[in-house]
C-alpha cells in the first residue's frame, strides 16, 4: 500500500498535528502500508517525514520516498530511502510541483491531508484526490475543523 501526503507549507498547532500524524501513520503501517511518498517542501511535508523516520525505528520495512519535482536540483535526499522523479521532463518549471503532486496522488492508495482552507496548492491537490476517489485521511475530519 502506497501513502502520500498533502498539506500546507505552514502549520498551526504543530504538536497536535504531529500526534495526529503519528497515530495515522502507525495505523496505516499496521494495515499494511509500506511505501510513503513525500514531497519534501514545507512544514507539513517535513513533519510527516520526521514522524515517519521515528516510525521506521520500530518498523524498518517501511520506505520513505522523496518524490522530486525537478531533476538534479541538488536537494538533500538524506533521510529518505530513495528518490523518484516522475515523468515531468516536458512540464514547464512553474507547473512542476502541481504536476508532481498529481502524480503522487494518482500513484498512491491513500492520501493523508492537512488542508485547512480551500485555496493554494494543498487544497488543489486534495480536490484532485477527491476527484480521483482516493481514500483520504484528513486532519480536519479528525478534529472537526
Amino acid at each position: 500500500m502506497i501513502v502520500t501526503f498533502c498539506g500546507h507549507s505552514q502549520i498551526s498547532q504543530c504538536q497536535a498535528v504531529e500526534r495526529w500524524l503519528y497515530g495515522v501513520t502507525q495505523e496505516l503501517i499496521t494495515r499494511g502500508a509500506t511505501t510513503f511518498y513525500l514531497g519534501g517542501y514545507g512544514a507539513f511535508d517535513n513533519l510527516a517525514a520526521s514522524v515517519l523516520r521515528r516510525q521506521k525505528m520500530q518498523y524498518p520495512q517501511i520506505e520513505l520516498v522523496l518524490v522530486m519535482a525537478y531533476l538534479n536540483d541538488g536537494r538533500d535526499a538524506s533521510g529518505y530511502d530513495r528518490t523518484i522523479y516522475p515523468p515531468l521532463e516536458t512540464v514547464p518549471r512553474r507547473y512542476a510541483i502541481p504536476r508532481r503532486n498529481r502524480w503522487m496522488v494518482q500513484s498512491s492508495d491513500i492520501v493523508v491531508a492537512y488542508v485547512l482552507h480551500d485555496w493554494g496548492g494543498a487544497a488543489a491537490t486534495l480536490r484532485f484526490a477527491i476527484q480521483k476517489k482516493k481514500q483520504i485521511l484528513s486532519y480536519c475530519d479528525e478534529v472537526g475543523f
